[in-house]
């Protein structure tokens, strides 16, 4: 399987520099620079001469005083100073510019900033460029943005999502520093306002495969110089492995969550423990969903390390199946099937006419979508086998299961911290 489908997206104050200022720009926009200019203008016609109808002794007043005068045309325009006389003909034009471009700037930028107050969205919109844009609002995603916030902290991000939960959507924004926006992918209008053209890379996360699927065609039609910066989570594992011939699956990267939680597990949990046996190990998967599905796969890329692997599920026959209709499973290793549910103490008594667990270290790994079940049977395993090394898994990051763990023995995992471990970071850039 290549590297495509194995793999698979800060706290910031909202005031940060992804806000914008009130003239509608990031940082210092053109206007300040606008501002700047005429002001000294209006300093420069002063120091050449030129003075006031309403304020004649302005050449006797020090600078300070004329800067004051400079200032007010941006509010009143210059109706309690009166207009320039006497100097030069040129300081006289320089201070007219200022009298008649200082009001004009200040009178835009008030409509502007109404506007934005009218329809804040559009402004966030305006000028968007080099920026990701993330289609879901998942913990898939909060994962991904806690990844990019440590290697990008300043990336622009647009997360698109429908519907949008509302303290979702807040807890993103005032979190993670992003703009979000509810729409669907799909529709054109939505596509055209999010500017892909000038993004540097789309995400789909979203939790709809066939759907995830339509907005990366209509994100590749639209913006086609996006190939390869398309990554798109498929949540079953079987519909993304009938993929891998589409011309869709060579133009993106297509990934499941289980296949890169099993990619980070192996690699980072278990290899080190086989490399540390002096013999060959005995694995028993208790559930072979789709996490243990992936996690066989990547042992069949180790098998040098392995002795036995025992699977344990209550459909643990079909999948076994589809299984070998999807991949070639190893044959370097012994393989045993046990069809049962992991808190029926029946099953595990059939294990041990299996497999002896008393002798060696043997690796039990508990990582069925139960995560009560797998703590309960993971101590109950462990009072039995104190010998073998436990994984129990839970799907978010448990301070309950790691404390309980650090008591007993035992490594606790989260699914949603293995993704996270493995997210590339390519994918942030």
């Amino acid at each position: 399987m290549n590297s495509g489908i194995v793999v698979v997206f800060r706290k910031r104050p909202t005031g940060s520099t992804m806000a914008l200022n009130i003239f509608g720009q990031p940082g210092f926009g053109w206007r300040w620079v606008a501002v700047v200019s005429l002001f000294a203008v209006g300093l420069l016609g002063f120091s050449a001469g030129v003075t006031l109808t309403e304020r004649p002794d302005v050449q006797t007043e020090g600078w300070l005083v004329r800067a004051y005068y400079v200032l007010g045309l941006f509010v009143v325009g210059g109706l309690d100073v009166g207009t320039p006389t006497g100097g030069p003909l040129w300081a006289r034009g320089m201070l007219w510019i200022a009298y008649f471009g200082a009001p004009l700037l200040t009178a835009s930028a008030v409509i502007e900033a109404a506007v934005r107050l009218l329809n804040p969205q559009g402004w966030r919109f305006r000028n968007l460029e080099n920026h990701l844009v993330i289609y879901g609002s998942g913990q898939l995603t909060e994962s991904y943005l806690r990844m990019l916030r440590r290697h990008a902290p300043n990336a622009k991000v647009v997360v698109v999502d429908d519907p949008f939960d509302p303290s979702r959507q807040r807890e993103l924004e005032e979190k993670y520093g992003v703009i979000t926006l509810t729409g669907n992918l799909t529709m054109g209008f939505l596509l055209k306002r999010l500017n892909l053209s000038q993004a540097r890379r789309v995400l789909i996360l979203g939790g709809d495969d066939f759907r995830a699927l339509e907005a990366a065609t209509r994100v590749l039609e639209v913006a086609p110089q996006l190939k390869f910066k398309v990554i798109i989570h498929c949540d079953n594992l079987r519909f993304m492995r009938s993929l891998y011939n589409t011309a869709l699956y060579r133009h993106c990267v297509i990934f499941n969550t289980y296949n890169l939680a099993a990619l980070s597990f192996v690699r980072n949990r278990l290899s080190d423990h086989f490399k540390r046996s002096p013999d060959r190990d005995v694995v028993v998967l208790a559930g072979f969903g789709r996490f243990g599905q992936s996690v066989l796969e990547q042992l069949n890329k180790i098998t040098e390390e392995i002795e036995h692997v025992i699977l344990i599920d209550q459909d643990a026959n079909r999948r076994i199946l589809v299984v070998e209709e999807q991949q070639r499973l190893s044959q370097g290793y012994r393989r045993s099937v046990l069809h049962g549910d992991i808190s029926n103490p029946t099953v595990w008594r059939s294990m041990v006419e299996t497999v002896d667990l008393t002798e060696g270290q043997p690796t039990v790994i508990l990582g069925t979508g139960v995560e009560r079940d797998n703590l309960r049977t993971s101590l109950w395993i462990k009072s039995k086998f104190p010998n073998a090394f436990v994984f129990v898994r839970t799907n978010e990051v448990s301070q309950f299961a790691a404390q309980v763990a650090q008591e007993r023995d035992l490594t606790s995992f989260s699914i949603d911290q293995l993704v996270e471990e493995a997210i590339p970071a390519r994918w942030t850039r």
